[in-house]
């Protein structure tokens, strides 16, 4: 049985990958969820001390990206670069997404190394060559299977569509060299049975296993009726298939071929975040090239639902391609990161709306966390001069909050950290976080503060003292989500100077009391959630 990215023998690296995301135009809403996705995971990895590698990066070859290319009169070289230089990394640099590396398709570190995997499985009798005639999709990069297709309507009356792109489909017919994938069925249904957590959701599991029931064709791997790909090492009269070429990147980022020692030390993933719509590639094809090479198979392939606007997947042929910009611009870098992953349950579809997106931002940032941080930091200010005051009169009250602080670091870290529940770890903590907003309604440090006895001031320290640190450990927990917010909260409270960066502390270490140093300087900062203006036009 096939090793996974769960049983890496000697390996360190906790590694992430997003899908390589195509050129053909500037990213939109579902590239960034998934990228955010991958960068909270890594984020919080490495807040428990693990050495972590993070890859995102440009799917470059291919019939889509040439016809884009040739659509606005530039090569397909140039049209690639022009689109990673100016929208692709600067928007992951604008979402504060801290990748460890960025591959591209068309470097030279890349594709080398897809010719050499390729040939050594022509070599091994992997790959024949043969015809093939069928339904192709151009927008999908890919052969479609006749019961797939949906049949058009008004302008595309009479033809079938892609259910994805709902344009039509092209009938190709050429030579080819084929991969032998029929033969890999029963292998994967063996290890898909021994893995039950290979593919997620279950849902995304149940349809790869019966897909793979009905019996695997093999899979065609070059294409000689275009020229903007790879080309096949030994007829240079085909390009390799760009879905071959593609997930090659997963190896070739880490060293395949030219860097053993971090290619042991990080290969395979242990997760793979896709969106659904390429589930078959990642979860059949690439296991399946692996298992001909005898390369170990990654931990997990997550699917991550749609974004849905109106009822229509996100995309920019359905018209509903919103720009990441345009919420940033309004809502705040990191009430964006916060907002998708804490509105829509990861692996589902879900629905976006500008209402709901205000609606929680008010209620839940603003409000609940936003108002904590500013209302403990006044008092602090107003009671005790911005010194952090000691903790001498703990009760029951005191027990409990330091228990819900304990357990929301375990939730959390179990939900965000191993079963990619971003959701419910994000929930986990906003629960703290509305407890000790009950907390001090319940204790009403400002009517404690006017008892001006010894017992009154130590009991009006101890709930300062309580909320203080409450929001160092709810700082540490969201420095993941909401990195920029964070650091501020951190400032704000005097731990920098105290206890050091912010991206040092540990997750695990959240949950533990008295951290935060008596005389500490507390300051009421900028607020961490401004008040949102009217919505633009």
């Amino acid at each position: 049985m096939a090793a996974t990215g769960s049983e890496k023998q000697g390996a360190t690296a906790y590694y992430v990958s997003t899908p390589i995301y195509y050129v053909n135009d500037a990213p939109h809403l579902g590239h960034a969820y998934t990228t955010v996705a991958g960068d909270v995971l890594t984020r919080w990895h490495r807040q428990r001390g693990e050495k972590v590698w993070y890859l995102t990066g440009t799917d470059e070859h291919g019939q889509k990206i040439m016809r884009t290319a040739e659509a606005n009169n530039v090569t397909p070289q140039a049209w690639a670069d022009k689109l990673v230089e100016e929208a692709w990394k600067p928007l992951w640099e604008h979402l504060n997404i801290a990748n460890d590396d960025f591959i591209r398709t068309t470097e030279k570190r890349h594709t080398d190394r897809v010719q050499e995997f390729v040939q050594d499985l022509y070599d091994k009798g992997e790959i024949y060559k043969g015809g093939y005639e069928g339904p192709y999709c151009v927008g999908c990069e890919e052969y479609k299977l006749p019961g797939d297709l949906i049949d058009g309507e008004g302008e595309f009356a009479g033809q079938k569509l892609c259910p994805i792109h709902k344009k039509p489909v092209e009938l190709l017919k050429e030579e080819n060299y084929f991969f032998k994938l029929s033969e890999y069925g029963p292998k994967l249904l063996e290890f898909y049975a021994a893995n039950p957590g290979f593919i997620q959701p279950e849902s995304a599991r149940n349809e790869v296993v019966n897909f793979v029931e009905q019996g695997l064709q093999d899979l065609s791997i070059s294409r000689s009726t275009f020229d903007w790909g790879v080309p096949v090492p030994w007829d240079d009269k085909h390009v390799i298939y760009v879905w071959i070429d593609a997930l090659l990147n997963y190896a070739t980022a880490v060293g395949y071929g030219a860097n053993q020692e971090k290619f042991d030390g990080t290969f395979p993933a242990n997760v793979h975040l896709i969106g659904k719509d390429i589930l078959r590639f990642h979860s059949v094809i690439w296991p399946a090239m692996l298992m001909a090479q005898g390369l170990p198979l990654p931990g997990k392939v997550v699917a991550n639902g749609w974004l849905m606007v109106g009822g229509e997947k996100m995309s920019k042929s359905n018209l509903t391609g919103i720009k990441p910009q345009d919420l940033t611009s309004h809502f705040g870098v990191d009430a964006y990161r916060w907002y998708f992953l804490r509105a829509i349950a990861y692996g589902s579809d879900g629905s976006f709306s500008w209402e709901d997106f205000s609606a929680r931002y008010t209620s839940e940032l603003a409000n609940d966390y936003g108002n904590l941080a500013s209302r403990v930091a006044a008092m602090v200010g107003k009671y005790f001069g911005g010194a952090l005051p000691e903790d001498t009169a703990a009760g029951d009250a005191e027990r409990a909050v330091r228990e819900g602080l304990a357990n929301a670091v375990a939730t959390a870290d179990r939900k965000i950290g191993e079963e990619l529940d971003f959701q419910g770890g994000i929930l986990a903590i906003f629960d703290f976080v509305k407890q000790v907003n009950g907390y001090i309604t319940e204790q009403e440090p400002w009517k404690v503060a006017k008892d001006t006895t010894p017992e009154g001031q130590a009991r009006l320290a101890t709930i300062l003292y309580t909320a203080a640190e409450s929001l160092r450990g709810v700082a540490v927990l969201l420095n993941s989500v909401m990195p920029e917010t964070s650091q501020k909260l951190w400032e704000s409270l005097g731990a920098e100077e105290s206890l050091g960066a912010l991206a040092d502390q540990k997750v695990q270490d959240a949950g533990a009391w008295g951290i935060l140093p008596v005389g500490a300087t507390v300051t009421k900062g900028a607020v961490l959630f401004p008040r949102l203006e009217e919505k633009p036009a």
